[in-house]
């Protein structure tokens, strides 16, 4: 956590129980504190509160980084695309305007070199990438009905979707620095102890995989929100312990549902095994295709 006081940042020290556990106290290296009803721990996968609180955390290191940056098109970008490469998944996520977010999925060495090549030769690379690197556009009659592996799976099927194969807008320039990170799966033991909460990245960091990670932060900040809410109603202190597991018990279980299958994504697609890459394809297009089977898995994604 950091203060600014004179534009200069103070970190904190130390969390502790103060007024006979009525607060909890935290020591800033300035040696000012602050005291509060409830510290929340929501400051990201390296969580300072995390660490001075004491959670243990599980979990293991991917052999992959990504590179973030924001990009400008010529055009509005109004839809959020990702592709699956072999060193890893490329996605562009609309901001508004002409502005997208890049994550970037790959190797430590291409991730390095990503970060060193010039401007010019960096928004080549993503063109590239979200576009025509890798192989050609899959083709619309890919499930059709001349005599493909698929041909049985788009029988009586409803489509949900145009099956034309469209393209994400060029990039056309940088509109930030680019930043590289080290990808890990890392799930806190537990969430909550007397007068601190983690949520989001500080209480689980994800695979970068289908933008899941700020779902689940969203989805810890709305059940935290309303569980203080009751306890407030009925006069319940907003730091007790019981209080604040009732909000582990509700997150932790659906949080690592979740974890487990974006962990189960990233081993699949990191594999490359022609038997194993038939299954893939007829797995996302059967997503895609039946409809009631799309519509529940992106409710279920977005509820985090």
């Amino acid at each position: 956590m950091t203060l600014h006081q004179n534009h200069s940042p103070t970190m904190m020290d130390k969390i502790s129980s103060s007024l006979h556990g009525s607060l909890a106290k935290l020591e800033l290296s300035d040696g000012n504190s602050l005291y509060a009803k409830l510290v929340v721990g929501a400051d990201g996968g390296k969580s300072h509160v995390r660490e001075l609180a004491g959670f243990k955390t599980t979990g293991w290191n991917y052999s992959q980084n990504a590179v973030i940056c924001t990009v400008e098109h010529k055009t509005e970008n109004q839809c959020a695309w990702q592709r699956f490469l072999p060193s890893g998944p490329i996605a562009l996520l609309p901001m508004g305007d002409k502005f997208s977010n890049i994550v970037w999925t790959t190797s430590p060495k291409e991730s390095s070199a990503c970060r060193e090549m010039n401007e010019t030769d960096f928004v080549k690379a993503l063109n590239h990438a979200l576009n025509y690197g890798y192989g050609p556009h899959p083709q619309s009659n890919f499930l059709g009905d001349n005599g493909d592996s698929f041909s049985w799976f788009r029988r009586n099927l409803t489509f949900s979707a145009n099956e034309c194969f469209e393209v994400p807008p060029d990039v056309v320039k940088l509109a930030s620095g680019r930043m590289v990170f080290p990808l890990s799966l890392r799930h806190a033991n537990n969430y909550a102890s007397k007068r601190i909460v983690l949520i989001g990245d500080a209480a689980h960091t994800v695979h970068p995989l289908a933008g899941q990670g700020v779902n689940l932060g969203f989805g810890d900040a709305f059940a935290l929100s309303r569980i203080i809410s009751e306890g407030i109603a009925v006069g319940t202190d907003i730091g007790e312990v019981l209080l604040l597991k009732r909000f582990e018990a509700k997150r932790k279980q659906e949080n690592m549902v979740m974890m487990a299958i974006l962990d189960g994504f990233q081993k699949a697609y990191s594999v490359d095994f022609g038997p194993l890459n038939v299954l893939r394809a007829a797995a996302l297009h059967g997503a895609h295709y039946i409809s009631p089977l799309k519509r529940n898995i992106i409710s279920y994604a977005s509820a985090g």
